[in-house]
């Protein structure tokens, strides 16, 4: 069979093997059963495929070079050697992330003519190889790493500075779970005593609830002319990849329903969710909504409101029966401002007016996350072909979260309403 046939029907299984993965993410879902073995049944295809098409063009490569005075060198092998054949210059040795980004496009077999393993790749600290994998992956060099975690964890979204995962080496976090009260009469308490009067001895109740890390990944498409241009590459990497993985990590905190994500706090048990006032009309904030929320939530001296921009007509004109507003505004970071003297986030991780959710009332103290610490990895896809004139890079992350409680406790005194870390708005009626 010709090259150009084998590319072709690689190009065929690699596309349906992206349609069937874009497909279920479409509907916010993870592949069936049946489009799971299709998939293994393509990629176990795919795999044959690459290689065969490797072994052609390494043929064609020996065939040109007979004749000529010089001996052309067999091509290395596909996998990742686990240590440099030459010392390295230094950890990584590259001058910036748009020319380490070509060297790992460079050191994939299928970029044909163009293939070389760039000894710096071959540094300790850049070697990161994958069972399966053909051309394996090569973990981003750590200064690079670390500036790309910065602008993906870093205080460049409101909420994700809020919430700040916590570094970890591990892929499952498991965490001594309490979910008493001080009040409640589980686990740790406290006594008086009195004279010589025995002791008594308080029970740890704990949950050791776990948390997984799952991957959050940016398929990044990029032209050979971008490629060839490393200062816009750099860019065009930095820029867009961390921007849309931390999009989707703060998505999942609030709205993930942890299956294959993080658990939000709007899908968890923890919820407390404040109803519309009797007669209110529909996409409408009143004054009792936003005093009801306060009192439902834990410590709300550590709250903050999270809302999305429809709202701001709404809370511009809250005010108590006394005409006192419940919104100030700042100015400084304007509109910005605060609701009964807690901060305002605008975001779009909040619904539009009149959703549940458009308003929330939330304690950070409340979410866990976790991030796997120097987990990043660059890997230059091998589903697409040099003759498309594109190739593509993967950033992969782990990232893991959930609620603190699985539900709202029940207060010391008072009226009996639950309370939590995390309060929303419920839907207005239409």
């Amino acid at each position: 069979m010709s090259i150009a046939l084998l590319k072709k029907e690689a190009r065929e299984t690699s596309q349906r093997i992206e349609s069937r993965i874009v497909g279920a993410q479409s509907q916010g879902r993870d592949l069936t059963a049946d489009e799971q073995a299709a998939h293994n049944r393509d990629q176990g295809s795919f795999d044959r495929q690459l290689a065969n098409i490797q072994r052609l063009e390494a043929v064609a490569a020996a065939s040109t070079s007979i004749g000529n005075d010089h001996v052309v060198p067999a091509q290395p092998s596909a996998s990742i050697p686990a240590q440099p054949r030459n010392p390295a210059p230094s950890a990584d040795g590259f001058r910036s992330l748009g020319e380490f980004a070509m060297a790992v496009r460079n050191a994939n077999p299928a970029v044909g003519s163009s293939f070389r393993m760039d000894e710096r790749l071959s540094a300790p600290a850049n070697v990161h190889t994958e069972q399966g994998d053909l051309a394996g992956s090569f973990l981003v060099p750590a200064e690079y790493r670390e500036s790309i975690a910065d602008l993906v964890f870093g205080d460049s979204d409101e909420i994700m500075n809020l919430i700040s995962p916590e570094p970890t080496s591990k892929n499952k976090v498991q965490r001594l779970g309490d979910e008493t009260t001080p009040w409640g009469t589980d686990g740790v308490q406290a006594y008086w005593r009195g004279g010589a009067d025995q002791m008594t001895a308080s029970k740890l109740k704990l949950t050791a609830p776990e948390t997984a890390l799952h991957e959050c990944y940016a398929f990044v498409n990029a032209t050979e002319e971008l490629l060839e241009d490393a200062p816009r590459l750099t860019t065009y990497l930095t820029r867009k990849a961390p921007s849309a993985i931390r999009w989707k990590a703060v998505e999942s905190f609030v709205k993930g329903d942890g299956f294959g994500k993080p658990m939000g706090w709007m899908n968890s048990g923890s919820l407390v969710s404040v109803a519309a006032e009797p007669g209110q009309a529909a996409k409408t904030i009143v004054a009792k909504n936003v005093a009801k929320m306060w009192s439902r939530l834990l410590m709300p001296s550590r709250g903050v409101w999270l809302a999305n921009g429809d709202t701001l007509p709404e809370l511009l004109t809250l005010e108590t029966e006394n005409g006192q507003p419940l919104w100030q505004p700042n100015f400084v970071d304007a509109p910005g401002g605060a609701i009964l003297g807690r901060p305002v986030f605008w975001t779009e991780h909040a619904e539009t007016l009149g959703a549940s959710g458009d308003l929330q009332f939330i304690n950070p103290d409340g979410y866990e996350a976790f991030r796997k610490a120097n987990g990043i990895s660059l890997q230059e896809s091998i589903h697409l072909f040099f003759d498309f004139n594109v190739r593509a890079f993967r950033w992969i992350f782990r990232i893991g979260g959930q609620p603190v409680l699985s539900a709202p406790v029940t207060p010391a005194s008072g009226s009996g309403n639950t309370k939590s870390h995390f309060v929303a708005l419920a839907a207005r009626p239409a």
